[in-house]
């Protein structure tokens, strides 16, 4: 059981807890946001690659929280923009534990990031684990992308926490304020 002082990720476990969730195959209806995760992740997304965004969706990583489909949309599409190339290394998409609706998926997932193309490894390699909450007509409304499986921490943490938050809007506002909402061609 979870201790009280660990702070729990979006799946509501501690990360040595989701780290040892099982592997399970995509269902049906799940597949398109499986291939729209992999596009978004691998720098290479499409128009209808946002298809699978409520209009109003949330994106919080542990470096932005972005809210609506132009803040999304220019965070995934400013990634070629700083990254030569990203790689998926390993994508998993896991059983929910019992606390968590079927709506929702989680993806346990490595991404190497590369600066330059030419170089042989990536610049760092990521694990996360990525929550994806649906509503009702199966749109993701709240895409959550937490480091090491990790949580991290917002304004309803505390004083530091407030700070965070307050980072990761600036952040969002910034880029979706300068990046271009369409995706990128190759």
């Amino acid at each position: 059981m979870s201790s009280s002082n660990t702070l729990l990720n979006a799946a509501g476990l501690t990360p040595e807890e989701s780290k040892k969730l099982t592997e399970r195959t995509p269902s049906r209806d799940e597949e398109k946001i499986i291939k729209a995760i992999r596009e978004l992740y691998s720098s290479q997304p499409t128009e209808s690659t946002y298809e699978i965004y409520a209009p109003d969706a949330v994106f919080h990583d542990g470096i932005s929280y972005a809210e609506g489909m132009d803040c999304v949309k220019a965070h995934f599409n400013a990634l070629p923009k700083i990254f030569a190339k990203t790689r998926i290394l390993r994508f998993r998409v896991l059983n929910n534990p019992p606390n968590i609706p079927e709506s929702t998926i989680l993806i346990d997932q490595d991404v190497d990031y590369h600066l330059s193309a030419s170089s042989a490894s990536g610049i760092k390699t990521l694990t996360s684990l990525l929550t994806l909450e649906r509503n009702p007509q199966g749109q993701v409304i709240r895409h959550t992308d937490e480091f090491d499986h990790s949580r991290s921490r917002m304004a309803d943490d505390g004083f530091l926490g407030k700070i965070n938050e307050a980072r990761k809007r600036l952040t969002a506002s910034v880029v979706g304020s300068t990046i271009d909402k369409t995706p990128p061609t190759n």
